[in-house]
């Protein structure tokens, strides 16, 4: 028990001690902070792999597209409704179950 009252009269513990709080507590880059930083740049990263996977898939597309015109008509028709003179186009939408 004397050790720790003298380890707590000890100017340099002291001075440790109230350091390590400023910096954990009051900083400007306060644990807090840190642990906010760390979450939005895991975020921004799985954002950035989903992107770089739709631009591929989007790569992929267009090259079908440019190369095959059976793939062209079948993307037409089926992402912007285009139809032939002659026919009728029925959109049926389901609906989510709750």
């Amino acid at each position: 028990m004397h050790r720790l009252i003298d380890l707590f009269r000890n100017k340099y513990f002291l001075a440790t001690l109230a350091f390590f709080f400023w910096i954990m507590f009051f900083d400007k880059n306060d644990m807090m902070s840190q642990y906010e930083y760390r979450t939005e740049a895991n975020k921004l990263q799985n954002e950035k792999e989903y992107y770089e996977k739709e631009t591929a898939q989007v790569k992929t597309d267009l090259t079908e597209l440019s190369t095959n015109l059976n793939m062209a008509e079948k993307f037409a028709r089926e992402k912007y409704f285009m139809k032939k003179d002659n026919e009728d186009v029925f959109v049926i939408i389901r609906e989510e179950k709750k």
